[in-house]
């Protein structure tokens, strides 16, 4: 081999071991910073970060329906999603009616149960969405999938936005307003106990959470099966009594083009030992990301990656 042939042969092996060894960040799209997304996000990204192989970083977000667009468009690797807004997303439904269909979604985990929160002042007279007419509501900002399923649930109860006065703020600024009496409730779905709710509940500002049963939650169920029956207990906030919701579920999506082996180790590293200790001892929500519940629900195909990792474990045929 003449000297120029070597020198290209031994250019492309250094290139192959460098590719090899290069780090890969991974980017996830999480939510608002006083939701559940950004905590939750924060801890997997510690968990499944692999200092000289991956490097994950969660980032704050307007939420699913962001995030979902980040992921199609390249802009982050992965991101968290409501299970009903990635299920819009690939089939080009719902929210996505009308939109070219994010055909490369791919599903890495179903992560826990988010619950539709109604939060009103302790003594408003609000006892159910129907009692919203007139009222000053925040519905989160666009991009979120509160903002959707708020539309839904005002729908189910018979309401239109010109039927109440809407703000579109994130949960931490609606608990100001509602505090200063500028508001007269708001919508968020998240994980319970969700950051803003909490910190409103431990303020003194005494609050209620407004329950979605009856017909129109069951008429919800039937017309959309995304939808769930969830409890959130006594106590989950300070001095919030237990009521009766809706929940969707928060799912951890990336993209088709994403490699294989890269999905694989993230959701190997996910669902190790340390990982599965660290994510149950930072958040309420922890004890639920477990490797059982993360095929549940899916709704969007998984990625090669994960669902390698759920074969091996058995999870899946």
């Amino acid at each position: 081999m003449n000297v120029k042939k070597w020198a290209v042969a031994l250019s492309a092996v250094l290139a192959l071991a460098g590719a090899a060894h290069a780090q890969q960040f991974f980017r996830i799209g999480t939510g608002g910073t006083a939701g559940t997304y950004y905590p939750v996000g924060g801890m997997i990204a510690n968990a499944v970060s692999q200092p000289g192989k991956i490097i994950a970083t969660a980032q704050a977000s307007n939420g699913s329906l962001a995030n979902v667009n980040a992921v199609s468009s390249g802009s982050m690797e992965a991101g968290f999603s409501q299970s009903d807004v990635a299920t819009w997303a690939y089939t080009g439904t719902g929210a996505f009616e009308g939109k070219p269909k994010v055909t490369d979604l791919r599903l890495i985990a179903t992560l826990y149960p988010e619950d539709i929160h109604l939060v009103v002042k302790k003594g408003s007279g609000i006892k159910s969405v129907a009692d919203l007419r007139g009222k000053r509501v925040a519905l989160d900002e666009p991009g979120s999938g509160t903002l959707v399923d708020a539309r839904m649930v005002l729908a189910a109860w018979g309401l239109k936005e010109s039927d109440i006065k809407p703000e579109y703020i994130k949960p931490n600024q609606a608990g100001d307003k509602l505090k200063d009496g500028s508001l007269d409730a708001f919508f968020f779905v998240g994980g319970a106990p969700a950051g803003a709710i909490a910190e409103l509940a431990s303020s003194g500002t005494g609050i209620e959470l407004v329950p979605l049963g009856g017909p129109q939650a069951q008429a919800l169920l039937k017309s959309s099966p995304w939808f769930s029956v969830h409890h959130i207990d006594a106590g989950t906030y300070k001095d919030v009594a237990a009521v009766d919701t809706l929940a969707v579920s928060a799912q951890l999506v990336t993209s088709a083009k994403i490699p294989t082996e890269t999905v694989y180790e993230i959701t190997k590293a996910m669902y190790s030992e340390p990982a599965q200790k660290a994510l149950q001892a930072g958040h309420a929500k922890g004890k639920f990301i477990t490797k059982q519940n993360a095929v549940q629900g899916a709704g969007i195909p998984f990625h090669p990656g994960a669902e390698k990792f759920y074969k091996e474990a058995g999870l899946l045929k």
